[in-house]
């Protein structure tokens, strides 16, 4: 592939629904443009962008795929960078690495489904960056799509930005062509994406006035010059109806609806040419970032002539032909055989061969320009986020914004003795994914994976057997309970213990109540008076409380909030010693504890929920049968709201599921740990009663 400049680069993100036709369309283009010589299938396992075994086997996008295509434009040769996205959920790490290195978008339609879920977060996506974007309808060949009714719906979704500047133009139930509603002249598909101009049919004229008008409106938004002449009734010339649209997309205040069919590859020599008519090369854009050297804010414009950094967005890890780090050029050029520093690490790294990934395949180029993408493999330190400068330079650029993954479970090898290579293995893959984690849970005895839902966790483990021939089981995670006291009580402690030459003896009173700090596992005093206890064995009945603290009597869980008061006791100048007393202290504890009152402490979770205003009910009323209490409400901007709530961390395991399943998959939620609280006396007896069967069980 030839090197472009910064000016001949257009770095195009598609978004959208999952099974909206976004590879499909990716897959189209690579065959307009000559990538490829035949169309593949997702059915078939055989598009340039799904081409990993779980994609296949599972016939959705995972991971983001980077296509760049080379395009004859109006004014010479473009390279236009495509990121294929997911389009579920769990995957939405991948859409923010994509969308952090993308200039503009184009959002998938499905003109059949109509808006989607995945619809209105793609648009939210670009409207947070004021990311020039381009929607475009697939599935024209479909009879039931209705481009006119889904023109309406968007216009009542997203405003006056909604701009068509096609209309369909069908014969005997099937789409043959469009009319360019800016030149107001037809189009008739010859073969495939060809076309040859063609006279408007009369059928088409009543929607071919509503979709003008529709356009002629987003643009007269644009100015108010041009809405002054909208509403005096005057028509604006081609030329400044292409200059409008070329000006305000790339502002992102409007956004022009194109059409096609992915499967017949219809409509996209259109949409390649608005492309390169009305999408932004980086040039226009800016990297923002701090200098390390002197703490301030820096910006940095796409130009190729100043000192080289870059971004790492994604990185690649595959067990067969190893790692690659994925980055954009910010400034400067990148070249073979060169010494990059990366500024986060601190660290220099070498550089031997570019590259350009396209799908699953691998180009070398003999350079990167400011503006493209590209990768570099086996970077030994480089991660997804890093900047890659020069030392006289240090800036680093902000990183992608990776959701934070509140859904877990419990993993567990099926083999013994797999566990170093599990452990190796998720390193892997979380550098691929940074929105998997683990975590060791010492105090359950557990580990814990973490992702952004189910089907995230699902795809991990499947990776796990596919790529590293090993397995694990998920299952449901225990939860951190703790233990404490409600009342005051006085228990003694008497150890004694003869077997020839010198014994063990001592004796202790102690008194527990609770210390009203759920924060601090113990509080130790002692009130011994006349020596009855030497002072030399306080610490040794301290470490006593301290180790019992650690697995209370009740259920096993750590013990918080307790004062223990060293009363009276006695000793034996010969049989006493310091584990003596350690172990009267135990014996004393265990008594006392189960005698104050104990109970089992429950970890409660501040949640926030964000839904459409249609869904508060539906959520308040599981958030309380989750024994959950709502604490308030906020309003946010475009028909939402925040609701505020407690809810016990037990009751959140599954939620993300539930979440979605009430809204569509529109809800949102997050949660941070706040406090200890009392469990219902049902939690509790079922807590006590399956910790005592594990006991049981493990003899």
């Amino acid at each position: 592939m030839d090197v472009y400049g910064t000016k001949q680069i257009r770095n195009v993100v598609l978004l959208g629904h999952g099974g909206a036709g976004k590879s499909t369309v990716a897959e189209a283009m690579a065959y307009l443009t000559g990538v490829i010589k035949r169309m593949g299938k997702i059915a078939d396992g055989n598009t340039i962008s799904d081409y990993d075994k779980e994609e296949i086997k599972r016939q959705f996008s995972i991971s983001t795929t980077m296509i760049p295509l080379e395009y004859n434009g109006a004014e010479g040769k473009i390279k236009i960078n495509l990121l294929d996205t997911p389009g579920y959920f769990d995957f939405v790490g991948e859409v923010e690495e994509a969308i952090s290195v993308a200039d503009a978008a184009i959002i998938v339609v499905n003109g059949k489904a109509g808006i989607e879920v995945g619809t209105e977060k793609a648009w939210e996506l670009c409207e947070e960056r004021r990311l020039p974007r381009i929607i475009f309808v697939t599935n024209m060949d479909d009879d039931h799509a209705s481009f006119r009714e889904l023109i309406l719906k968007l216009e009542k979704q997203f405003g006056r930005k909604i701009a068509p500047i096609q209309v369909p133009i069908r014969e005997n139930e099937k789409f043959v062509g469009f009319v360019n509603a800016v030149k107001m002249e037809g189009r008739r598909f010859t073969n495939f994406s060809d076309y040859e101009e063609c006279e408007i049919p009369e059928y088409t004229q009543k929607n071919l006035g509503i979709i003008r008008d529709a356009l002629i409106e987003a643009v007269a938004e644009t100015s108010e010059e041009y809405m002054e002449r909208y509403f005096s009734g005057e028509e604006f010339t081609q030329d400044e109806i292409y200059t409008a649209i070329q000006t305000h997309v790339c502002e992102g205040t409007i956004v022009p609806v194109m059409m096609g069919s992915g499967i017949n590859c219809q409509g996209f020599n259109a949409l390649l040419n608005a492309i390169d008519r009305y999408f932004p090369s980086p040039d226009r854009g800016e990297c923002i970032g701090v200098d390390t050297s002197t703490g301030e804010r820096f910006t940095a414009k796409y130009n190729e002539d100043v000192s080289l950094s870059a971004r790492v967005f994604k990185t690649i890890v595959d067990p067969f032909i190893g790692k690659y780090s994925l980055m954009k050029i910010c400034t400067g050029v990148l070249t073979p055989d060169s010494t990059i520093y990366n500024v986060n690490k601190d660290a220099e790294e070498k550089v031997a061969k570019i590259y350009l990934l396209r799908g699953k395949d691998v180009i070398e180029v003999p350079k990167l320009v400011a503006g493209d993408i590209g990768a570099v493999a086996k970077l030994a330190v480089t991660q997804t986020g890093d900047t890659i400068a020069v030392r006289t330079a240090p800036i680093v650029y902000h990183k992608p914004n990776i959701p934070i993954p509140y859904t877990y479970m419990r993993y567990a090898a099926k083999t013994k003795g797999d566990e170093d290579k599990i452990s190796s293995a998720l390193a892997k893959l979380m550098d691929e994914d940074l929105t998997l984690r683990t975590i060791n849970d010492v105090e359950n005895r557990q580990s814990l994976l973490y992702g952004i839902g189910d089907q995230q966790l699902e795809v991990v483990v499947s990776k796990l057997a596919a790529r590293y021939k090993v397995e694990v089981e998920l299952s449901k995670p225990k939860f951190a309970f703790r233990e404490t006291i409600r009342k005051k009580v006085e228990a003694p402690g008497r150890y004694k213990k003869q077997s020839g030459g010198h014994g063990q003896f001592g004796d202790v009173k102690m008194s527990f109540e609770p210390s009203g700090d759920l924060e601090t596992p113990y509080i130790f005093e002692e009130q011994v008076f006349g020596g009855a206890v030497p002072r030399n064995y306080f610490p040794a009945v301290e470490k006593g409380v301290q180790e019992c603290c650690l697995k209370g009597p009740l259920a096993g869980y750590p013990v918080v909030g307790l004062k223990a008061i060293l009363l009276d006791g006695s000793y034996h100048p010969v049989d006493s010693s310091e584990m003596a007393f350690k172990m009267a202290a135990t014996l004393a504890f265990k008594k006392g504890f189960m005698d104050a009152s104990p109970v089992l402490l429950e970890p409660i979770a501040s949640v926030k929920v964000e839904v459409p205003d249609k869904f508060t009910g539906d959520v308040m009323g599981d958030l309380n049968r989750r024994r959950g209490r709502v604490l308030g409400m906020n309003s946010l901007h475009g028909g939402k709201q925040e609701i505020i709530a407690d809810v016990p961390m037990s009751e959140m395991f599954g939620y993300n599921t539930d979440l979605r399943s009430m809204t569509g998959g529109i809800g949102v939620f997050s949660y941070e740990f706040s406090r200890y609280e009392q469990a219902p006396g049902d939690i509790q007896k079922k807590e006590v009663e399956a910790r005592a069967a594990s006991a049981e069980a493990e003899g």
